[in-house]
């Protein structure tokens, strides 16, 4: 199996046609196949069910392409850390992040790094604590800005300054969005969206529920903050969330009371050995923080 390999089942998956892939990457439609039936015999699996007009991914297609996908993300960053310009820091910085109000702070460390180095880029990919931690650990991600509590053994972090205040956005029309304040037991009956149930998140929102945690009635839970809202939106609903530097329409963000506030951080794989850029930047960043 190699990279190129991969990317001919990636241009494929995205394509859902073989006719379409082989003119993307210029390469007959006979060695396509060819190349595909050779990695479902490596792989002891069926990647695609191919009919007259489509080739869809199957079951163990859709958990292979992310695999795939993030080691064709890592070479490709390999290959731009090879070829840096020693003279002058360049290459791409990945950073995961989850919806916060520190994400500003963490804006000001790129703005003002990139003003010392403005051939750096970086890469921004926006997602839950969860998912960051394994993208940290597969090394697709260099520097994960992630809501405590954050397990950061096997990490180095410094801690933002900023604290994330939890409440709940609320359709303007629900009785509820009359208050100023959600206290613990005042959502139940109605349903809400949450974060995932059984991450340490949850499980703080769960203590400051108390005795009503096990009455809420939760109908979905969500990892984007957008996506979410949306939703609860069309049903004239509730999310519980973090808030945001940001407004909804007929939406209304109401804290928590008692009120909870919890701390972010800002990590990276202790003793990886990082490109030179990245380096840089997390040493700026121990210099500001220090």
């Amino acid at each position: 199996m190699d990279i190129r390999v991969l990317e001919y089942f990636l241009a494929v998956a995205q394509e859902q046609n073989i006719t379409k892939a082989s003119q993307l990457l210029h390469v007959t439609q006979p060695t396509l196949s060819r190349q595909l039936a050779q990695l479902e015999d490596e792989l002891g699996v069926k990647l695609f069910d191919r009919t007259n007009h489509n080739t869809v991914l199957t079951e163990e297609g859709v958990v292979f392409r992310r695999r795939a996908q993030d080691i064709v993300s890592m070479a490709e960053k390999a290959k731009s850390e090879l070829l840096q310009d020693e003279a002058e820091l360049t290459g791409t910085i990945t950073v995961g992040s989850v919806e916060l109000m520190s994400v500003r702070e963490l804006g000001r460390l790129i703005a003002s790094f990139q003003e010392k180095n403005p051939q750096v880029k970086f890469e921004l990919y926006s997602s839950n604590n969860e998912d960051i931690n394994e993208k940290l650990r597969q090394g697709t991600l260099d520097v994960g800005l992630c809501l405590e509590p954050f397990n950061t053994v096997g990490y180095e972090y410094i801690r933002m300054r900023t604290m994330e205040q939890w409440g709940v956005l609320l359709y303007d029309e629900m009785p509820l969005a009359s208050q100023d304040v959600i206290r613990p037991g005042e959502l139940v009956g109605t349903k809400v969206m949450t974060v995932h149930v059984g991450t340490p998140t949850h499980m703080r929102l769960a203590e400051w529920s108390g005795k009503y945690a096990k009455k809420m009635d939760f109908y979905a839970n969500y990892n984007v903050l957008y996506n979410a809202v949306m939703v609860a939106r069309e049903r004239k609903g509730a999310v519980i969330c973090l808030k945001q530097d940001t407004s909804f329409d007929h939406m209304k963000f109401l804290p928590l009371e008692p009120k909870l506030e919890l701390g972010s951080v800002l990590v990276w794989r202790q003793g990886q050995a990082f490109s030179k850029v990245t380096d840089a930047f997390i040493r700026y960043i121990l210099e500001v923080y220090q």
